[in-house]
């Protein structure tokens, strides 16, 4: 099959990565991919972005399935421009991508189907958003609307804080139109976790378990990024909990979506907050796979990801069956220093060989390129190094085991990636 892949970052190597490991040999297609695709598909010089360049190639070389990993271009319409072509695309269209691309339009949506989420208030003027923290009391959380990589999302601790964070986004603009509007959260205490679902229209088929890292540093300190590593499965997601979370999340977003004439396919990715009682609240809905939660999910995969993501795109999830590896995968990003802020790119990158030569062990380029024959960096997440293992707690060692062969220029990780789970078991 001729698949073309959406992304250069370290979820669109991971989508690679497993389609080159199905039964069937696939024809690869990575726009615009990195050195880690590279070795796996035909990276083609096109921006996720540019949709009419990306439309123009679809219809000449008629892929049999577009899959498209960031949430830009599904908010830009990618996918509906693609299915109107006749192109079989897996991602939802502009209106489905509102529920990550307008966190107003994804409240809102939340409080008429009766979702438990958090509570919160929409503001344009930071004098009154403002007021409204000071009555909500720190902690809170600020939000930019839009897309921000995610970096628009801001915790506050204090009133100071959270002052800071409604002025960087309502009158320095610093995540432009992103941030014109903001939402003003009250702050949801318990524990993360990741939920990723195959949605077909109206079925949704769940995808193992997994916990992100956002913050910076260890210990959950720092700014937040775009994800600094992953685990998968999460503990905090126990058994009673999987029903629930259909039932009072998934579904009533779907129903609620129809109802505005939107029919969704793709993946609906829900971020929970697990209170102390086990009960589920929405953080945030993401319109794709998420990163790095897919480098942690993927190698758990068993069987080929082909005919799941052309049945998820033909609206047809009947009879899916997805199977799981007993193993646990832990993923670890390594960022470029000062990431999410300033980092310099172009600085080369030793150790890979060895360390992807280390049993159990995959590295996903995320932001890396080939520069006169050599692997430098190339973003601010540069690379997903991931394991697996019996345990969380051996695919940790093997990771780290991993992190500590690679180097790169002012090279940064944290080191508790999957902690909390670590810290549930004696194992």
């Amino acid at each position: 099959m001729k698949i073309l892949i959406i992304g250069g970052g370290g979820r669109e190597h991971a989508l690679a990565w497993k389609l080159s490991h199905d039964s069937v040999k696939h024809d690869i297609h990575c726009a615009p991919g990195n050195a880690g695709t590279a070795n796996l598909a035909e990276n083609i010089p096109m921006a996720a972005e540019a949709i009419a360049e990306i439309a123009a190639w679809s219809r000449r070389e008629q892929p049999d399935l577009v899959v498209v990993g960031p949430e830009a271009p599904l908010c830009a319409g990618l996918a509906d421009r693609l299915a109107a072509d006749g192109i079989a695309v897996f991602g939802p269209g502009a209106a489905g991508a509102q529920l990550e691309g307008s966190k107003v339009f994804s409240a809102e949506l939340m409080h008429e189907c009766g979702v438990p989420a958090a509570r919160s208030n929409v503001f344009t003027d930071a004098a009154t958003a403002e007021h409204y923290a000071e009555t909500l009391g720190a902690p809170l959380v600020v939000k930019a609307e839009g897309l921000a990589a995610g970096k628009g999302v801001t915790v506050c601790e204090t009133l100071e804080t959270a002052r800071a964070a409604i002025r960087q986004a309502l009158i320095d603009r610093a995540f432009g139109d992103a941030g014109a509007r903001i939402l003003i959260e009250e702050f949801l205490q318990g524990e993360e976790a990741s939920i990723l679902a195959l949605v077909d229209g109206r079925q949704t088929v769940m995808l193992a378990s997994s916990q992100d890292h956002k913050r910076a540093h260890d210990g959950d300190q720092g700014p937040n990024t775009g994800g600094m590593g992953a685990y998968s499965p999460a503990p905090v997601v126990t058994a009673a909990l999987w029903p629930r979370i259909d039932h009072e999340i998934f579904q009533p977003v779907l129903r609620g979506l129809r109802a505005k004439g939107i029919e969704y396919r793709g993946i609906l990715y829900a971020g929970l907050m697990i209170d102390s009682g086990g009960n589920p609240k929405v953080l945030e809905f993401n319109c794709r796979f998420g990163d790095p939660e897919t480098q942690a999910i993927l190698p758990r995969l068993d069987g080929d990801l082909y005919p799941i993501l052309r049945a998820c795109a033909e609206g047809n999830l009947d009879g899916c069956d997805i199977r799981w590896r007993p193993e646990a995968c832990v993923c670890v990003v390594m960022s470029a220093g000062g990431y999410p802020g300033a980092y310099t790119k172009g600085d080369p990158i030793t150790g890979l060989e060895t360390a992807a030569r280390q049993k159990d062990v995959t590295i996903f380029h995320a932001g890396t390129a080939l520069r006169d024959g050599k692997i430098v960096t190339d973003g601010g997440r540069v690379l997903g190094v991931t394991a697996l293992g019996a345990t969380l707690r051996d695919a940790a060692a093997t990771a780290y085991e991993a992190v500590d062969m690679i180097r790169f220029n002012n090279a940064h990780y944290r080191r508790d990636i999957a902690g909390k789970a670590l810290s549930r078991t004696a194992d």
